[in-house]
């Protein structure tokens, strides 16, 4: 018998498919069962308009049979199998797909339910991954023979008549022997080939059989209606699956018809993962499309805020490519995508408004990602996720969103304030907010290091801006108020340039404030490096540390102001050491670091005597 030859293109296209195209080696048994699917398939629509077929949908199975003696693997289905020309067709040039000419000449309306899965021709070629012979014995329905199609490789291939009792085809994969890189006998263990089914082709939608038994549950939670599950069933399902002893506080199924055909089932998981902060997370939905796994982790289906969110999204309008693990077109990705960012953003406002307790503990699993989805892409989601942010607050223990901020605002307050460091106990201790509590006005507590950005990026808030309490001008002087502030600096101008220079070095300027009540002095900063962000540089290890240009503010009408004059005009000595002991007392207040904590030991024994 003579062997033919594949094309030379053909040839080239194997090696590359066998040495590159397919990720992992087990990816084999995947394309193989969806080949015999769309055989199935195939036969089931002939079904529909000829009765001679004598099968219904309950007849046909998938047969997975392994030998280890003889180191095969056997895929055997009932399905329209194929005839020697078609076998030299189909299979002796790489990329021609009896599927997709199918696909192309079926009547639409006689076809629903038929999906076709192998539309490219080439993921039957996987098998050489693991094998070194191939035979494919086929008997195409209404035909008298059968035919035998085998090949070892890119030598080339034979096409023989041969001897089969019932339609169908039958894969008989010749296992390679073991090398010291490669395993290949792993793909002869029984308990190996059912996971491999179970991860990648649980839900074909025929049964597949290993000895006698039937391995893929065929019909997915996702593809049922709500009211055909129940929320335990949703609930078992992410767990079993997802390892998670806890309930997902929200499950989400989606069946949308449209641009983009589409079913998902979405969960937004109650505690974040051991490993969810770090580079090994793996982001990512699983895709699936005819019922077939095509990727583990689609991280194109999330955008980077709503990483958290697990669960499948089943779509057969997806355009696979040869591989069928990169899309051929991300057109319908992007749609799907952006359908499902608007889904969960609605759900997690409705888990919100409904049901406080869960969307909470959620919160405290994940606001700090939603924090980071606000500032990232330099804030192309702020709008989206602001809404859906919590802070601790003045006013008492209970997380409050922007918008319950906003709507308890007294009607003379212009601006929404907030307050950031290292804790609430810290923050509720701090100079500046006195002044603004004393009016009746909440303050926002954050004790993030991305919180810093979130408010930058932010800006404002349903009209009303966002200010820190470290403001220059906070908005709660009056003009009267901040005149007789101008005046008094005007009068202290001589102190207020010595206590500059006393602390050259230290800080950009000194200034009487109108933020302090009953506190002598506290520290802020001029420009747009704040002292939280100075913080937050200094701790990025090998990170260019930058400095916030501090400004120490003094209380012109606080007792120690008075000391500070008094000094100035007959001690020069004695007041460069109060200008100290107030800097120190500042970065104390701040929460800052001191530079010389043995200097201020040392003020403070000095000036005690």
């Amino acid at each position: 018998m003579a062997k033919k030859q594949f094309k030379a293109e053909s040839k080239r296209l194997m090696d590359l498919m066998v040495n590159s195209i397919y990720t992992h080696k087990e990816i084999f048994l995947r394309e193989i069962i969806s080949n015999a699917s769309d055989a199935l398939d195939k036969l089931c629509y002939r079904s529909l308009t000829d009765d001679s077929v004598g099968l219904s949908r309950s007849d046909f199975a998938i047969n997975i049979t392994l030998d280890k003696d003889a180191r095969t693997i056997t895929v055997s289905d009932n399905g329209i199998g194929m005839t020697a020309e078609e076998l030299e067709s189909n299979l002796g040039v790489i990329a021609r797909s009896g599927s997709f000419s199918f696909k192309k000449d079926i009547d639409s309306d006689k076809a629903e339910g038929i999906d076709i899965i192998g539309q490219f021709g080439v993921g039957f070629y996987s098998a050489f991954m693991v094998s070194d012979k191939v035979t494919v014995v086929s008997k195409a329905f209404g035909a008298d023979a059968a035919a035998k199609w085998e090949s070892s490789g890119a030598d080339g291939y034979t096409v023989s008549p041969a001897e089969k009792d019932g339609v169908g085809t039958d894969i008989i994969m010749h296992i390679k022997e073991d090398s010291e890189a490669e395993n290949y006998s792993e793909f002869l263990d029984s308990f190996r080939i059912r996971g491999i089914i179970k991860k990648y082709s649980d839900f074909i939608r025929y049964p597949i059989k290993m000895d006698g038994e039937t391995i893929n549950s065929m019909v997915p939670i996702w593809q049922r209606t709500r009211s055909e599950v129940t929320d335990e069933d949703l609930n078992r399902f992410y767990r079993d699956k997802y390892f998670d002893p806890e309930d997902p506080v929200k499950a989400i199924l989606v069946s949308a018809e449209g641009l983009v055909s589409y079913k998902a089932l979405l969960y937004i998981p109650k505690n974040a993962p051991y490993n969810y902060y770090t580079r090994d997370y793996a982001a990512g939905l699983q895709l699936y499309t005819g019922g077939v796994m095509i990727m583990e982790n689609c991280a194109a289906l999330l955008p980077e805020c709503f990483r958290f969110v697990r669960g499948v999204v089943d779509s057969q309008d997806l355009s696979l490519n040869i591989s069928r693990e990169m899309l051929q077109h991300d057109r319908q990705l992007k749609v799907i995508a952006s359908n499902l960012e608007k889904k969960i953003k609605s759900e997690l406002k409705k888990l919100l408004a409904d049901e406080r307790e869960k969307y909470e503990a959620f919160y405290k699993s994940f606001g700090l990602q939603l924090k980071y989805g606000t500032v990232a892409d330099y804030g192309m989601k702020k709008d989206m996720l602001a809404e859906l942010l919590m802070f601790r607050h003045a006013s008492d223990e209970k997380l409050l969103t922007l918008d319950e901020y906003v709507s308890a605002m007294p009607e003379e307050q212009k601006f929404i304030y907030y307050a950031i460091g290292e804790s609430v106990a810290k923050l509720a201790a701090m100079p500046q907010g006195e002044a603004v509590r004393d009016r009746g006005f909440d303050i926002l507590y954050l004790t993030d290091d991305v919180d810093e950005f979130v408010m930058n990026i932010l800006g404002e808030y349903s009209g009303k801006e966002l200010k820190s309490i470290n403001a220059d001008d906070t908005g709660i002087v009056s003009d009267e108020e901040k005149k007789e502030t101008e005046q008094q600096e005007t009068e202290n101008k001589d102190l207020l340039s010595f206590v500059a220079e006393t602390l050259s070095g230290k800080i950009a300027s000194a200034k009487l404030s109108t933020k302090l009540k009953s506190h002598p002095v506290c520290l802020s900063a001029r420009g747009n490096i704040t002292l939280e962000m100075e913080k937050y540089f200094s701790s990025i290890p090998g990170n260019d540390k930058i400095k916030a240009e501090r400004v120490l503010e003094i209380n012109g009408s606080h007792p120690s102001f008075k000391a500070l004059k008094k000094a100035f005009d007959s001690d020069r000595g004695k007041a460069a050491k109060y200008a100290e002991l107030l800097y120190f007392q500042a970065l104390l207040l701040a929460d800052q670091p001191l530079d010389d904590p043995l200097r201020y030991t040392e003020l403070i024994s000095e000036l005690m005597i």
